[in-house]
């Protein structure tokens, strides 16, 4: 029950903190791309280190240049979405008491934000203003194409550290705490899982499948969004 009086944000209050989140998530999809202080990604002849990396998919290696851009979204869903996940869904392991917590929609929020971005960017789409309003699109089912706000702040630096990345997260979770009931609006679990999640202990399994479903579904709305705003308007 809500001691406060329910606030309806306008679209530019809206925009303006997806401004922000996203000024945060492309310098941390930056880090994981471009990082490669001892030049090991790229190393040919291969060593054993470049090797794994390979192997791994990671995105700035030669591995990742031979990849369609169906499996590189697919290993920002499937990897790092899939591993933000297991922090989205720990509080099922209280049940019904963690679904009615307000940070697992906070934390579902940002992961698939995250992911969205990075879809994005494997579609060619950079512009921070356009991300914002796909975010908005596919997250909180708001148009901001008659928008005109500003979009937020300039990119921030983040060091390719634990502590600078943790940081990074954690700014990007109170951004977002901004947007207050948008939170809500997001791709959700389907209904079988939001029961099973209600229970104690095995909430939490039952949390991250039905999370990483939802991150999924998101990802595909992002990228049809993106493609219909990239197609040529019909005569």
């Amino acid at each position: 029950m809500k001691l406060l009086p329910a606030t309806e944000l306008a679209d530019s209050d809206v925009e303006d903190a997806l401004g922000r989140a996203v000024a945060v998530i492309n310098p941390l999809l930056d880090v994981l791309w471009g990082t490669d202080p001892l030049g090991l990604k790229r190393q040919t002849p291969p060593t054993a280190v470049s090797r794994v990396l390979n192997a791994a998919d990671i995105p700035g290696t030669l591995a990742w240049d031979d990849m369609s851009t169906d499996d590189r979204i697919n290993w920002w869903v499937w990897r790092v979405g899939a591993l933000n996940t297991v922090v989205v869904a720990v509080p099922g392991v209280l049940g019904v008491i963690g679904r009615r917590l307000p940070i697992q929609d906070l934390l579902g929020f940002a992961n698939q934000a995250i992911v969205l971005c990075a879809v994005a960017r494997e579609l060619g789409v950079t512009d921070h203003r356009r991300q914002a309003r796909m975010l908005a699109s596919v997250l909180c089912g708001r148009d901001l194409s008659v928008v005109v706000h500003d979009p937020g702040d300039s990119p921030m630096h983040i060091p390719f550290t634990p502590k600078g990345i943790a940081s990074a997260v954690w700014k990007l979770v109170g951004v977002l705490d901004a947007v207050g009931d948008e939170l809500e609006k997001r791709p959700h679990p389907r209904a079988p899982f939001r029961y099973i999640a209600m229970l104690p202990a095995v909430g939490v399994v039952a949390s991250y499948l039905g999370e990483i479903g939802a991150l999924s579904r998101a990802a595909k709305r992002g990228r049809k969004w993106v493609e219909q705003q990239q197609a040529p308007a019909r005569r």
